[in-house]
């Protein structure tokens, strides 16, 4: 994932969004007050009276509600509160019930058996293990089109890869419905993530008849969806907004206090802050111009996300990027305490690596990744000068020319003003040409490889360090600036081989290669870890977000009156 297309993919999300990586998550929001998203029981005495009617706002229209086909993180947003997997994420990020049960696996970790509860669609439809096994069959059916299909199913799910080729047929995917209640899974391998997995939404169930009786209207209108999650759409207004009401056919209806929530297309944040302030929408995100403005007010509050933003470098497409003491300059040049307190003045940190803070936890530990590795960032000009002129002497030049690809949004555009200028007053001879293009474009080019140095974003598709590591595999599908290292592919390699089933060597392998990453090779370089700022009406309570999926969960959500 959630990838580029996961930029804001959960942040620039509503939000991209997303959903990701990508986090930790629920202590962030004003939402997520301390009564806690799963603390329902005091909330349904009293506290969720009168009406439970939110709106809030979206950055741009959904493309699509068709889980095998999002790739979006407002998409992402919506199907993931109509439509529920094996499992949802609670407000501490970790697995809770979904249409699982229970679930178990099999000693040699490739067979995982699943146990669903009884549950209906809203068009009063069983909730089957079929659901399941046409859902993903069809993401890999390559007749689908699915992008995230083939990436997420592929290599873990038995034949995934094949079935995606048209080498097999989807019937011999490794999954099946044993009854009614009852879904297997072989995997390729032993993967000590897949449950995480599973909340990602091209895992979500689809009813086979529903689908083929609305054809290719299918998740193109309102009408025209099927929910068996907390809420079902209602109204679809493209370009404008839509609507989500509380479906009352959801297994645990009981506990979902929203009665209808609003959701408003609004691309300029000037605007959605006037619609807060006149009333008429509950939660807007803000920019750096008004984030001084409403830092005091009780409605302000920063997300965290593990939302990361970073350099990529193309070795191939730029004869200095292929040399690692002019990567290293350039990474140590980058000054990001003054970016993220002076420019983007929303929340974001620093990155310490390509692993985000508050994301994941040590096996068998409280202790954060993040904080047992340690930073592998650093800022230091005089060290960026040293390096620099290895470079130059190497290259046998004075000056050197790369071209900065970035997004054409107003805080890429500073963004992408500071990199220069931090790097052209620090680096002598060195000119950066900006290179400003749409987000599609910018993804279009990135996945071509046809880029030479890239301000590019990462958010998790699952809470699990390999969603971050496995990037920069040998040819790997999303190893787009050829970088390419036998000792980092053995430590991958590793970690979801021979160490798949024993997780402190596994942690081990991983940040073994993450130094190698950054400190040995600096392939690429962390910049910084996204936040948003935003206005959350403060009497909305119970809304938090997590490491990955929606950027807002809004099962556990209530007005308080």
């Amino acid at each position: 994932m959630r990838k580029n297309h996961k930029i804001w993919l959960l942040f620039t999300l509503m939000l991209i969004f997303v959903l990701a990586a990508c986090s930790g998550g629920g202590d962030e929001s004003s939402s997520e007050s301390s009564e806690g998203g799963n603390d329902t029981e005091e909330s349904s005495e009293g506290n969720a009276s009168g009406d439970q009617t939110i709106t809030v706002t979206a950055k741009s229209e959904i493309p699509s509600m068709d889980p095998s086909l999002i790739t979006d993180s407002v998409g992402f947003q919506w199907a993931g509160e109509t439509l529920e997997g094996l499992y949802r994420l609670d407000e501490n990020s970790n697995l809770t019930e979904g249409m699982a049960k229970e679930g178990t696996v099999s000693e040699d970790g490739l067979t995982w058996t699943f146990k669903l509860r009884d549950a209906k669609w809203s068009n009063g439809d069983e909730v089957t293990a079929n659901d399941f096994v046409y859902s993903w069959r069809r993401a890999v059916n390559p007749d689908t089109g699915s992008e995230y299909g083939p990436y997420f199913l592929g290599g873990i799910i038995k034949n995934a890869t094949a079935v995606s080729n048209g080498e097999v047929d989807p019937e011999e995917l490794g999954v099946t419905a044993v009854d009614d209640k009852t879904l297997e899974v072989e995997l390729e391998k032993p993967v000590p993530y897949f449950k995480s997995m599973t909340v990602f939404i091209t895992f979500m169930p689809i009813n086979q008849s529903y689908v083929e009786e609305k054809g290719e209207d299918f998740a193109t209108e309102a009408e025209h969806t099927l929910a068996n999650g907390p809420f079902k759409m209602t109204e679809w207004s493209h370009g404008e907004g839509w609507t989500v009401v509380k479906n009352e056919d959801y297994w645990d209806a009981e506990t979902v206090q929203l009665e209808t929530i609003n959701a408003k297309v609004i691309k300029e944040v000037s605007t959605g802050v006037n619609l807060y302030q006149s009333g008429e929408i509950d939660q807007t995100e803000l920019n750096a111009e008004f984030v001084d403005q409403y830092r005091s007010d009780e409605a302000f509050e920063v997300v965290k996300k593990p939302y990361l933003y970073f350099f990529k470098f193309n070795q191939e497409n730029n004869e200095a990027l292929a040399n690692v003491d002019a990567r290293k300059a350039i990474s140590l040049a980058i000054n990001r305490e003054d970016l993220v307190n002076e420019i983007l003045n929303d929340g974001s940190v620093p990155a310490e690596g390509y692993v985000p803070s508050n994301f994941v936890s040590m096996p068998n530990s409280d202790t954060g990744y993040r904080e047992a590795q340690g930073s592998l960032v650093e800022t230091n000009k005089e060290k960026a000068k040293e390096h620099w002129q290895k470079a130059l002497e190497a290259l046998g030049t004075d000056s050197v020319t790369i071209e900065l690809l970035g997004d054409d949004t107003g805080t890429s555009k500073k963004t992408l003003a500071y990199y220069k200028n931090q790097l052209e007053t620090t680096l002598d001879g060195l000119t950066i040409d900006i290179m400003e293009v749409p987000f599609k474009e910018r993804v279009r080019r990135d996945s071509a490889s046809e880029f030479e140095m890239e301000a590019a974003t990462w958010a998790p598709d699952y809470v699990d360090p390999n969603t971050y590591l496995n990037m920069y595999v040998t040819d790997g599908q999303n190893n787009n600036m050829n970088y390419s290292s036998e000792e980092y592919d053995s430590l991958i390699e590793k970690a979801n081989g021979e160490y798949a089933q024993q997780p402190e060597k596994r942690f081990e392998a991983f940040m073994e290669a993450e130094k190698l990453l950054l400190e040995e090779d600096q392939a690429v370089a962390p910049i910084y870890q996204d936040a948003k700022a935003q206005l959350f009406r403060p009497s909305i309570k119970g809304v938090f977000t997590t490491s990955t999926g929606p950027e807002f969960e809004f099962k556990w959500a209530h007005v308080e009156n």
